[in-house]
């Protein structure tokens, strides 16, 4: 049985066929992305349904207990940032009383031991005010010692120091704390000032610049530039490029098989974070099945050093590799495709919104890439030709 599509892919879909041009048929939009018609006039109806908030057509014999747990899980989210909004009212009403020591963990206990709805659990409240639990539980076994509580009442008359002068730096603000009855050392002052990020306004902040070290990397390089493969799924590479619009920037992360040049599986957003380089990377393993054993290359960005992107990987038995730093042609056949992306929709004109690039970006990854631009290093095929050609169909999941 063959796998579904993924829900990114079919939402493109619909996108396309309902933006195409007068005279171009449903019939080939499906034939572009090699879909059957049938299957595209469902999703466009079950996407209509959804907008005018009918239930959609079934999707199978599961459907009706998918839409429950999705049912469930929506009251658990809204339950959740109910929880999160009480704990950050309580804890800004915590912190605006005076003459009180600020610490958090009484407030935890508070929240923890509230009558519903307005209990909150402790890893929730530790979670919003990014406190750690196994200290507040230490905490609740044994009680403050008096040098805590000096601690506190010192942090205290620095914060309040620091909320009203917040271009003071530690030494004016001990000043302060001591003309408010606590007397400490400079370097006590910067040491909790520290602790707590409580720096002058006009202070220079450390983060990373452009020419900022790379963070390490979480695979070894296992492509030395050997861009071959003998076999579908054997070696993907995979980046992430972006494009300004009038909304914003749109951001790109693509899957290649480096046997055929074909994109298994992409993923457009807003927003370059982890999660676009996860999404690209299960849409390519839901639409090519059995891939375990196979090589994920990419360069050493943070989104595919990340902790979700590497624990993709490791559950379906695949192996991650990355090129050093500053080098473009650790992953030059990325980069090729790219530049074929820049110069044949990205540059061709000034994009006002973010679907309109989305949409263009699709359609030519789907039916020119895909389908009409002949490669020499495939003997003058298209990567589908190519791949049906060279390829047993059992072999293929998409």
């Amino acid at each position: 049985m063959p796998k579904p599509y993924p829900k990114e892919f079919r939402e493109d879909v619909v996108r396309v066929a309902r933006n195409r041009e007068p005279g171009v048929t449903l019939e080939q939009v499906a034939a572009d992305f090699g879909v059957h018609p049938a299957s595209l006039t469902k999703w466009i109806r079950r996407a209509a349904a959804e907008e005018r908030g009918e239930p959609g057509p079934a999707a199978g014999p599961g459907s009706a207990r998918s839409e429950l747990a999705e049912l469930a899980e929506a009251r658990k989210r809204i339950r959740l940032l109910e929880q999160e909004n009480e704990v950050l009212r309580r804890a800004a009403a915590y912190l605006s009383q005076a003459n009180l020591p600020k610490m958090m963990y009484p407030l935890v206990r508070e929240l923890a031991a509230a009558v519903a709805p307005r209990r909150v659990p402790v890893a929730v409240t530790c979670r919003v005010l990014g406190l750690a639990r196994q200290p507040y539980y230490r905490w609740l076994r044994s009680p403050v010692t008096d040098t805590e509580l000096t601690e506190a009442y010192r942090a205290n008359a620095l914060f309040n120091a620091h909320r009203d002068d917040p271009e003071f730096g530690h030494r004016f603000l001990v000043d302060e704390a001591r003309a408010a009855g606590e007397a400490m050392a400079e370097r006590t002052a910067w040491r909790i000032c520290r602790d707590n990020r409580w720096w002058s306004v006009f202070g220079k902040r450390k983060g990373r610049g452009k020419n900022a070290k790379a963070g390490p990397p979480v695979h070894n390089d296992r492509v030395q530039r050997d861009f071959t493969a003998q076999a579908p799924n054997r070696l993907w590479l995979t980046d992430i490029t972006e494009h300004p619009t009038g909304e914003g920037k749109l951001y790109l992360c693509a899957v290649k098989d480096v046997f055929s040049g074909r994109i298994v599986g992409y993923s457009i957003d807003a927003r370059m974070k982890s999660r676009l380089a996860v999404t690209a990377l299960e849409s390519a393993i839901a639409r090519r099945g059995q891939v375990a054993g196979c090589i994920v290359h990419s360069d050493r960005g943070s989104q595919f050093r990340s902790r979700k992107f590497v624990a993709v990987l490791t559950h379906h038995g695949m192996a991650g590799s990355m090129g050093k730093v500053g080098a473009a042609g650790d992953n030059a056949a990325m980069e090729s495709f790219f530049a074929l992306l820049q110069k044949n929709v990205l540059d061709r004109q000034v994009w006002s919104i973010r679907q309109e690039l989305r949409i263009a970006i699709v359609t030519w990854i789907e039916r020119n890439y895909h389908r009409r631009r002949r490669q020499r290093r495939l003997a003058r095929l298209t990567p589908i030709e190519y791949e049906t050609i060279m390829t047993p169909p059992a072999a293929l999941a998409a």
